[in-house]
């Protein structure tokens, strides 16, 4: 029996930030699939059982569960001694990154996708404010590693694997992300690292 458990899908930014950090730091784990796009994680018995928010990722290790993705990188590089802070700075930096991760980078980015590409609602107001929003997101990021090789201490850390969510997603979400250079290069340098898996490839999907 493996010792994590990844309740995930692989059309799952937020899942992929968990699944992503358990390939790299060489971890005996298997993913469970949520089929999220019929309603699984809405499901009252599902909750119960499993996460109460109703999102995933959940990890189960050791008799526990935990939910949302920061925390549960953080685990794992406390876990693992793997991708976490050298001191307490940079434990803040790696924070104050995540942070606006999920507030902003994620958020913006992951709302657009689903809406445009997922469930193919077409081009709205919605849309247009999320695009921009996320495109002034992807601007401060690709700022930041115009400057450093990874956000945090000039190596990879759980900054880069939860910004790294839904950078490797590869549905056009109108949002021109190859103008990114600075971006575009750092997510060669994750992709280079050894174990790294597309989320397509690392996590079961909804088409099987």
């Amino acid at each position: 029996m493996a010792e994590y458990t990844l309740h995930c899908f692989a059309e799952s930014g937020n899942a992929y930030k968990a699944a992503l950090m358990l390939q790299l730091t060489g971890q005996d784990w298997v993913p469970v699939f949520v089929d999220f796009f019929h309603g699984q994680t809405r499901g009252q018995d599902w909750r119960d059982a499993v996460n109460e928010q109703g999102e995933v990722p959940v990890l189960e290790h050791a008799g526990e569960k935990l939910t949302q993705s920061a925390l549960i990188l953080d685990y794992l590089a406390e876990r693992t001694g793997q991708f976490g802070p050298r001191d307490d700075h940079e434990k803040r930096e790696i924070w104050r990154w995540m942070l606006f991760d999920n507030h902003k980078f994620t958020s913006y980015y992951a709302a657009l996708r689903f809406i445009y590409c997922l469930k193919q609602m077409g081009e709205s107001d919605v849309t247009r404010f999320l695009r921009e929003r996320a495109r002034a997101a992807y601007q401060i990021v690709d700022a930041h590693l115009a400057k450093t090789p990874f956000m945090v201490g000039g190596r990879l850390t759980i900054a880069d694997l939860s910004l790294a969510g839904y950078v490797y997603m590869p549905e056009d979400t109108g949002l021109a992300v190859a103008e990114f250079g600075h971006i575009e290069a750092w997510k060669q340098r994750i992709q280079d690292m050894p174990g790294w898996k597309h989320p397509y490839d690392l996590m079961p999907n909804a088409a099987g």
